[in-house]
């Protein structure tokens, strides 16, 4: 079927059945499009393989006892490490139980309301240095935009956690070797199939275990390096001196170089790349409808881009919807695994312990049962009562409930003032021969880039 053309893109649903290995060969092609349409109309279904069961639940009541009611009992899935550990390691992302616990508790103080307000300067720098890099390409020819998204994400990650820009030596390196991370699609592998057992070894690609390792290697440095400065007393108070100086209040332990390489390598790839996929697609949304476009412009203009204060963020509620609406058309991590520690009964349904429980922003953002006109772009509508009941229940691009992430509070400030500051700026237009095509493998991206034009305003 094909979409009007001011209907946001959406991926062509797999037709019919298809057999195990043929629906692992589209997913690792892209996790959306190896999805079939009846999962954006059915609240639950089933999906049974040789090796294991999964259950996606789109009802908002399930995905509520997930991941509010009994999370304990649906820690992550081990099949969601399988792909990610040679970069994560033993990072929050992945871990579970008292382990994943106890980093929480060292790292939640770090993204509280006032260290919030304590690095905000630096995401304004992040968003400034932005604007400057897209200055000579705001010349009306097509310039892909994810690849400036992502480089303004990394910027702000590098300034806010250890007070050094994208342009310092090590920070670019990471940059350029977590590009090259990205393109192995290190995510689906044979341990993500089969349920092997713990002692066999786990098989990645060259590439795959090259650059982690590479970008585990810098990471370290610049621990390592900040570790000293502690020591010494020359550390700034950034996001990196905060959690690596805060003590877990039960045990009085803190994170040593190892653990503390772990987190930064989550924050990098939560914080950067799900914040790149975000900022790119609510661009291009933005240009496919200028009167929002000249809304958000409009909004941004009132502000003095010469004076740096916290206060600016409640004054951009413009930028705020549309970057929430954004998220739900393309929520930056599709798909979260879980898995039923114990037999469980939903929706009339045996659910087996160790299944897969599946849950999908992607789906759930989309539904046809709970949302009106799931497909459109509407960023209006979280101003509506119907709007912001659909948002307590239905909306979940930064997950809920303990495993909320920690960072959510960071994005929907980086967000939409990055996203201000750009339009505020630049006038973005679409390329009408390079549509954008939404593929998911580590986060939603578009399949050959996102491609705009851009003019000077």
């Amino acid at each position: 079927m094909t979409l009007p053309p001011d209907r946001p893109p959406k991926p062509p649903a797999r037709p019919g059945k298809v057999s195990l290995w043929r629906y692992m060969k589209l997913f690792r092609q892209d996790i959306l499009s190896a999805q079939p349409a009846r999962l954006y109309h059915a609240w639950m279904a089933e999906f049974r393989t040789p090796f294991f069961r999964s259950y996606m639940c789109n009802d908002p009541k399930l995905v509520d006892l997930v991941l509010k009611g009994r999370p304990d009992d649906f820690p992550k899935s081990d099949r969601v490490r399988e792909g990610l550990a040679p970069l994560l390691g033993n990072s929050v992302f992945i871990t579970n139980g008292e382990t994943w616990k106890r980093q929480r508790r060292i790292i939640d103080p770090a993204f509280e309301g006032g260290r919030l307000r304590d690095i905000f300067p630096a995401m304004w720098d992040a968003g400034v240095a932005a604007v400057e890099r897209l200055a000579p390409l705001a010349d009306g020819q097509p310039i892909e935009i994810e690849a400036q998204t992502s480089h303004a994400a990394a910027d702000v990650i590098f300034r806010t956690l250890f007070s050094i820009p994208i342009e310092h030596k090590v920070a670019g390196a990471v940059f350029g070797r977590f590009k090259e991370h990205q393109r192995a699609q290190p995510v689906v592998n044979l341990g993500a199939i089969l349920p092997l057992p713990k002692w066999f070894p786990r098989f990645h690609s060259r590439e795959t275990k090259d650059t982690a390792r590479d970008i585990r290697g810098l990471i370290t440095q610049l621990t390592a390096g900040r570790m000293q400065a502690i020591q010494d007393g020359t550390a700034p108070d950034d996001l990196a001196t905060k959690i690596m100086t805060t003590q877990d209040p039960e045990t009085g332990q803190v994170f040593d170089t190892e653990e503390m390489v772990d987190q930064v390598a989550i924050f990098f790839l939560a914080g950067h790349e799900t914040s790149a996929s975000a900022l790119a697609w609510a661009l291009y949304l933005l240009a496919m409808h200028p009167d929002w476009q000249d809304r958000v412009a409009e909004e941004a203009l009132a502000f003095d881009p010469d004076k740096i204060y916290f206060s600016t963020m409640s004054k951009l509620r413009q930028s705020r919807d549309v970057f929430r609406e954004s998220m739900r058309l393309y929520p930056p991590v599709p798909m979260m695994v879980r898995e039923a520690a114990c037999p469980e009964h939903f929706r009339d349904r045996d659910v087996p312990a160790g299944s897969q429980i599946v849950l999908s922003p992607w789906h759930l953002h989309r539904h046809e049962r709970i949302w009106e006109r799931p497909d459109d772009f509407d960023p209006g509508r979280f101003s509506t009562p119907e709007g912001k009941q659909c948002m307590r229940e239905a909306y979940i691009p930064f997950s809920a409930g303990q495993r909320v992430c920690p960072g959510s509070a960071f994005a929907m400030i980086e967000g939409p003032l990055i996203l201000s500051l750009l339009v505020r700026a630049y006038r973005f237009e679409l390329v009408p021969d390079r549509p954008a095509m939404p593929v998911a493998h580590l986060t939603v991206r578009g399949k050959d880039g996102i491609w705009l034009r851009l003019t000077k305003r």
